[in-house]
């Protein structure tokens, strides 16, 4: 059985103080949550002030982007082993904000995911259409390119350590979520092409995130879905009474 997995991602939000304040109040309260697993993703200028209020707790540290170079002349970027060494286990790649706003490719994913993978950071790739793509019938088709380009040459193996985040780019900050049947459709579309591309039990060990305006009003219905185990959460992460919220549908 796949282990539920909740990861809030803070975006570019929040300073110093209130990076800490949150993720403390996030530590103080995760003991409530068993059963699940839990990771904040603060913007990078706070992950070593926020991962030292997650040190010896239940919450993870992740990163929201990362470089596929381990080092080097490359101004402005932060290395795989730069966040492993400031205590990051997780890593979002892919997002539709930098997919559709920086112009990031599947092949340039696909790299990070690779350099990831090589210093043991484990991806949250992300995938899913925007909002025509979906009013034109071609969901299957966009998320099946962004999901088979981004882990090209990636093995049955690594896919253990690889966590998919399906979210359709119409619900990201819109306050529209996709239907719990709308979710499941492309949840088990994914599954389906990680068995095709790998083998069945590969595909079902591997967790789907659903992302896109998750809040506890609508997280309990979401995370109840057979192929949806867990949540990707922007601004509901950003609010201890919501993320908590979150966390208690999903335990």
């Amino acid at each position: 059985m796949r282990k539920p997995f909740i990861a809030g991602n803070w975006k570019m939000n929040l300073d110093s103080s209130g990076a800490v304040q949150l993720a403390a109040e996030i530590v103080k309260h995760s003991s409530a949550f068993q059963g699940i697993d839990i990771a904040i993703c603060p913007p990078a200028v706070y992950l070593l002030a926020v991962g030292g209020e997650l040190e010896n707790s239940a919450v993870a540290l992740g990163a929201q982007n990362m470089y596929f170079e381990p080092s080097g002349a490359f101004t402005g970027e932060i290395s795989g082993p730069m966040l492993r060494d400031v205590g990051c286990r997780y890593v979002i790649l892919g997002h539709s904000e930098r997919r559709h706003i920086l112009g990031e490719t599947d092949a340039e994913i696909n790299r990070k995911i690779d350099a990831a993978l090589a210093v043991d950071l484990n991806p949250i790739l992300c995938v899913g259409e925007l909002l025509e793509e979906r009013e034109a019938g071609e969901t299957e088709a966009v998320v099946e390119k962004q999901l088979s380009g981004s882990l090209q040459g990636i093995s049955a193996s690594q896919m253990s350590s690889v966590t998919i985040a399906y979210e359709p780019v119409w619900a990201i900050g819109t306050g529209k979520v996709a239907t719990p049947e709308q979710a499941q459709e492309v949840h088990a579309d994914l599954r389906r092409m990680i068995r095709d591309c790998y083998n069945a039990e590969t595909a079902d060990a591997v967790r789907i995130q659903y992302g896109g305006s998750v809040k506890p009003s609508n997280a309990a219905n979401l995370l109840s879905q057979s192929d949806v185990d867990g949540a990707l959460v922007g601004g509901a992460s950003l609010n201890i009474e919501d993320f908590l919220g979150i966390l208690a549908e999903a335990t």
